[in-house]
């Protein structure tokens, strides 16, 4: 009697421990990659508490993932955007802040280099240049801050979108041109210039918005010219109708001031074209540079463009050294333009009294400081010293309508 009382008792006590290792294991083990739906099995990967059949596809950033035999699968790009280097940048004291932009979320580092600059290395005739200089005034006549939609109000023109049209070239080119016809007519002619005009009807190695050149923008300006950007506004499809030259520039020397054809936007009436000086190389020295925009007007910069620099909001900007190797790759495709206008001192990284200049971007009004940025004066960073350009506008007697 005892006896089956003990096999009794230690049956109950195995269940006990059957069920509870029972229990213990559906709470425990990960189901792995199926899941059901009205009790039916399914094949599948899951992801932050969500369950994806066969096949799905789930993008992070630049990178996709596919759900293939029942693993993630994700593509091994480096992305342009870098949360963690904006937080890096956000938490030292460099002097500018930095923001994550949504017109770049999704692009590959590769990307933001290939289509939101677009100017090719300065060819060795530009580099050759003599440099100008002006005679006049000197240093101690400088003002501390300068402006030069304060010299010149209604006279410059602010920053358009580039979009991803790599045609920093153009956007640069024209917009210069436009300030200094301004200016050189004292408030004559105040059009902004196309810069699709340029991307359009360029016509010697026409790249459009696959990069070009500043020697080949201020050649056009001087021997063809451009139409105001009323009269030829920017493509919202850039991809399909850069290379289709919608009206055609002064074909001869004899003074034509208009254009042949009507403007493709067929509600501005005016086709008149503008024409510049060849271009002249204005000296690298700081100084040199605030005589120059302070007696003529903006100038065109070169600048090399580093990732942290697409993630500019306000500030002085300076880059920011990367861990980034894979940056490297892509430096023959960092030449980007930009306008110069005006310069001032501030208190910057770590409550240091430093210069700045005031650029004009083309990456449109909601980046940087309404489309403007400002970057360290006096020591060539990312070489925005390096190479400055400017023209003159042609005004004659031919010039009334």
């Amino acid at each position: 009697m005892w006896t089956r009382y003990k096999i009794l008792i230690f049956s109950y006590l195995m269940a006990e421990i059957c069920a509870e290792t029972h229990s213990f294991s559906k709470r425990e083990v990960d189901p792995g990659p199926y899941f059901t739906r009205n009790h039916t099995i399914f094949e599948g990967c899951s992801r932050d508490s969500q369950h994806y059949e066969e096949g799905s596809v789930v993008k992070e950033n630049c990178n996709s993932c596919t759900c293939s035999g029942q693993q993630w699968k994700c593509s091994q790009h480096v992305c342009l955007v870098h949360p963690e280097l904006i937080d890096h940048i956000n938490k030292g004291d460099y002097g500018w802040t930095a923001q994550n932009y949504s017109q770049f979320w999704g692009m590959t580092l590769e990307e933001g280099f290939r289509f939101r600059l677009g100017t090719l290395p300065p060819s060795p005739m530009l580099l050759s240049m003599n440099e100008m200089t002006a005679s006049f005034p000197a240093r101690a006549d400088l003002p501390e801050i300068f402006i030069a939609s304060y010299k010149w109000p209604g006279w410059t023109h602010g920053p358009l979108d580039q979009k991803n049209c790599a045609a920093s070239w153009a956007f640069s080119t024209a917009s210069v041109a436009a300030d200094r016809i301004a200016i050189q007519s004292k408030g004559r002619y105040t059009a902004n210039l196309s810069p699709q005009n340029l991307i359009s009807c360029c016509p010697k190695n026409r790249h459009g918005c696959n990069s070009g050149s500043i020697d080949r923008a201020w050649w056009f300006l001087r021997k063809r010219g451009l139409v105001s950007h009323a009269c030829y506004p920017l493509f919202k499809d850039q991809n399909t109708t850069n290379n289709i030259c919608a009206m055609a520039s002064r074909s001869d020397g004899r003074g034509k001031r208009h254009a042949t054809k009507l403007c493709p936007n067929s509600y501005e009436k005016s086709n008149r074209i503008y024409q510049c000086s060849p271009p002249y190389r204005v000296s690298s020295n700081e100084t040199e540079i605030m005589r120059e925009i302070i007696q003529n007007g903006p100038v065109q910069a070169i600048m090399q463009v580093h990732e942290d620099f697409f993630y500019y909001k306000t500030g002085i900007y300076r880059h920011v050294i990367s861990t980034n190797e894979e940056s490297e790759k892509y430096r023959k495709l960092r030449t980007h333009a930009v306008k110069l206008t005006g310069w001032g001192t501030l208190r910057g990284a770590q409550g240091k009294k430093e210069k700045f200049w005031i650029a004009a971007n083309s990456w449109g009004k909601s980046w940087g400081e309404n489309g403007y940025f400002r970057i360290l004066r006096g020591v060539n960073e990312s070489d925005i010293e390096k190479l400055i350009i400017a023209a003159w506008g042609q005004l004659t007697s031919s010039d009334d309508p």
